[in-house]
């Protein structure tokens, strides 16, 4: 049959995209090339932007199981620092996102998992098609130096007392940062980020995040360098383009710099939320209009955010920087509101079939 759209990818940017689209009245078809549940490299944290964003959506339920969040711990040596946080959960990603996909197939969106795709073959049988297809997508290149992301999970059992629910943990070190937080069922997920070079002298993933946690003095988890690590490309990465005829990036395909807590999934469900629309117009008669259009909404929703947690991703770089601001925060914590508060702020959402 002939589709409105197809959105391949069906991680939170395309679930939320194709549920929005089948809403307003599209006959739409979402892919993924893996079958869910499934695990993915995240840091499995949802902070108020995002929440926000899916409350307006009425996705609310789909964070019923999570774990609230109440402050981010810091340290860079023996020096740490608690900041408060005024909203975020943490949710695995094998709970979101087959939420997620489930919200869109109710909504009237076909789910097909284990099927790959690719942009020529759909626009074949669609009238456009949305690549939701993460890093990988849209052949995006890296910038020079961009860390990469490396993942695992604790199970529950082996996890120490120290990694208590509700605190992130963001232990950072000369060779890249490593976020540890509780989800739902007790796991502590792990998510870092990590210069190459510094894989590459340690010897595996699991030795690098071993080798930050030792820095800082917390606790290593048992066996944590031969936890079944996954890797990502390079983490910050421009896409070539946003849009062309009949077709839309979003999410990471549409571009991804390395994020704070929580961002990630913010920049997922808002940049979804704000293309919706654009794509469901472009199904009914395309225009190349809306290319320019998708463009200027994406830097509308996105852009300044990601020009933060840029900036942000700079101070953890340095050494100096890092060890300064944990220093101060661990003095004067209310330092960290006015970016906390930013990053945490919900995005301004055209209606769907708008």
């Amino acid at each position: 049959m002939r589709w409105d759209a197809v959105v391949i990818g069906a991680g939170p940017a395309g679930a939320v995209c194709a549920r929005e689209m089948a809403r307003g009245g599209a006959r739409v078809l979402l892919l993924d090339r893996a079958h869910f549940p499934r695990p993915k490299v995240c840091g499995c944290c949802v902070n108020g932007s995002a929440i926000g964003t899916l409350a307006r959506l009425g996705l609310s339920d789909v964070l019923a199981h999570a774990v609230p969040l109440r402050e981010v711990a810091l340290a860079r040596g023996s020096r740490g620092a608690r900041v408060p946080l005024p909203a975020g959960v943490a949710l695995s990603r094998e709970a979101f996102d087959t939420a997620l996909v489930e919200r869109a197939a109710r909504a009237g969106a076909e789910f097909r998992p284990g099927t790959s795709a690719k942009l020529e073959g759909e626009l074949r049988r669609a009238n456009v098609v949305v690549l939701a297809t993460g890093l990988v997508g849209n052949d995006g290149a890296p910038e020079p130096g961009s860390r990469i992301g490396a993942g695992a999970q604790v199970p529950a059992a082996d996890v120490p007392d120290f990694y208590a629910n509700g605190t992130i943990f963001m232990a950072t070190g000369c060779g890249g940062y490593v976020g540890l937080v509780r989800v739902e069922d007790g796991r502590l997920d792990i998510a870092a980020a990590f210069d190459a070079h510094f894989v590459r002298a340690s010897g595996s993933l699991g030795a690098a995040a071993t080798a930050v946690l030792r820095e800082t003095g917390w606790p290593v988890p048992a066996n944590l360098a031969d936890l079944n690590w996954k890797g990502t490309p390079a983490l910050t990465r421009r896409a070539k383009q946003l849009a062309g005829e009949r077709w839309f990036a979003v999410g990471d395909a549409a571009g991804y710099v390395e994020p704070f807590t929580g961002e990630g999934m913010a920049w997922a469900v808002a940049s979804a939320a704000a293309l919706a629309p654009i794509a469901l117009r472009a199904a009914r008669a395309w225009h190349p209009r809306f290319v320019r259009e998708w463009e200027a909404a994406h830097r509308r929703t996105i852009g300044a955010r990601q020009r933060t947690c840029k900036l942000v991703s700079r101070v953890l770089r340095s050494p100096t920087l890092t060890a300064l601001a944990v220093r101060a925060l661990g003095v004067v914590p209310a330092l960290a509101r006015p970016v906390v508060s930013r990053l945490n702020r919900s995005p301004v959402l055209t209606k769907v079939g708008a």
